[in-house]
Formats: C-alpha cells, structure tokens, sequence
C-alpha cells in the first residue's frame, strides 16, 4: 500500500479479508457476510461504494485498479501489490 491512509472499520475488514486470501474471487455476498457478520440483501451497491473508497487510499490511479480487481458480475479479488 501507498502511505498509510485511515480506514473505516468496514474498509478495514474488506481489505483485510481480500489481502488475506489474495486472488480469491470474494462475492459481495461473501464480502458482506464476512465484514457484517449478517445475511445480505441487496449488497452490491454498498459493497461498490466501500471497495471505491479503499482504492481511492490505495491506489496509484483509482479508476484503473491493479491491486483490486472487480470481476463483471462475479466479485472482488486482491491481487497483491
């Protein structure tokens, strides 16, 4: 990662649990069941606006991601840096 940014406990925990298991494809289901700890209904839009914040910290150039990638309609996976 780039300089050390603050994270919400959220971003924290989805980059936690992407960092930890890299190039695991992660579904926002999976994602939200790991962070919330609840059953999700209708993540995906909360799960997109976190993981933009995230890379908005980590990122060199946000809108063309190389650490995390968002597989089209399949979710999320780190890839390392």
């Amino acid at each position: 990662m780039r300089n050390k940014k603050h994270f919400t406990p959220k971003e924290w925990g989805i980059l936690s649990l992407l960092k930890s298991n890299p190039n695991k494809l992660f579904t926002a289901e999976e994602i939200y069941k790991n962070v919330w700890e609840g059953e999700p209904f209708n993540c995906d839009g909360i799960i997109a606006v976190h993981l933009r914040h995230i890379r908005e910290k980590i990122e060199d150039n946000p809108s063309k991601p190389i650490l995390i990638k968002s597989i089209w309609k399949k979710g999320y996976c780190y890839i390392g840096e």
